[in-house]
Order: C-alpha cells, then structure tokens, then sequence
C-alpha cells in the first residue's frame, strides 16, 4: 500500500492528529507542496521502556578505594 498523500497546508494545519495517526496506524504520511513530494513523516521502531532501577549495575567492574575520592586534588581547578 502507498504512503498516504497530504498538501503541505492540510499537514500544517493538522498537524498533532496526523502525527497521533502515524503513531496508531503504523503507516507513513507524504507531505507534499504542490503536489511534489518534500518530506516523509514515517514511524520510529518502537522501544521499549526500562526501568531506572538498576540501569547502571554492571557499569562499575571494580574500585579498589571506595572511601577515598576518586580524583587526585591537582585534576581539579575552581575559578572564583
């Protein structure tokens, strides 16, 4: 099946619910300005979501000092 056509004014105007109509129907949307094609508004794979919880375990292999900072003081400059 096509992408489905749409003027350049028509998408201007209804814009938000044809992006809602990409997002449901899966199906791309033309844009066209005087019946030339200029622009393609297309679905992005969906991803999932993960949680924030424990996102980072694993990121940390080792560290040896856990109580001492983890720079040296001289790798630090504070202007005033």
């Amino acid at each position: 099946m096509p992408a489905r056509r749409i003027g350049a004014a028509e998408f201007k105007a209804h814009c938000l619910s044809i992006l809602d109509e990409v997002d449901r129907n899966r199906e791309s949307v033309t844009v066209t300005k005087r019946g030339r094609p200029v622009a393609e508004v297309r679905p992005v794979a969906k991803q999932e979501r993960r949680s924030i919880i424990g996102a980072l375990k694993g990121t940390v292999l080792r560290y040896d000092r856990p109580y001492e900072p983890a720079a040296d003081e001289d790798d630090w400059v504070a202007y005033r």
